[in-house]
């Protein structure tokens, strides 16, 4: 019988997922504010960095992450960080610093309060 414990090691060490949802008309949502093109950039940038693959990064789209009142946005598991951003200089900045070399960029943090 297969174990079901997790494995000591993760198959990815980050993975960040950026909601793109799109809601019904007249609802402010991620994909009214490129967060496709946010996605895009980040997995851009990370492989340009030799960042992505088994044992390293993973970048995904997502649905709704229902914090839509601060989008866009994106969260970095395992730590569970939230960040708001608005232009390629800011996905820049959470690549270079958080993904790459463990540093929250604090400038960048979704307010805990924020949701929907």
């Amino acid at each position: 019988m297969p174990s079901t414990v997790p494995s000591a090691t993760p198959y990815y060490q980050r993975h960040i997922f950026f909601c793109t949802n799109e809601r019904k008309p007249g609802e402010d949502s991620c994909a009214l504010h490129n967060a496709a093109d946010g996605a895009a950039r980040c997995k851009q940038q990370a492989k340009a960095l030799g960042l992505m693959g088994p044992g390293k990064l993973r970048v995904n789209k997502a649905g709704c992450l229902d914090r839509c009142a601060a989008g866009p946005v994106c969260v970095v598991y395992p730590e569970g960080v939230w960040y708001t951003y608005v232009d390629h200089h800011d996905i820049d900045e959470i690549v270079e610093s958080h993904l790459q070399n463990g540093q929250v960029v604090e400038r960048l943090l979704t307010p805990p309060h924020v949701g929907k």
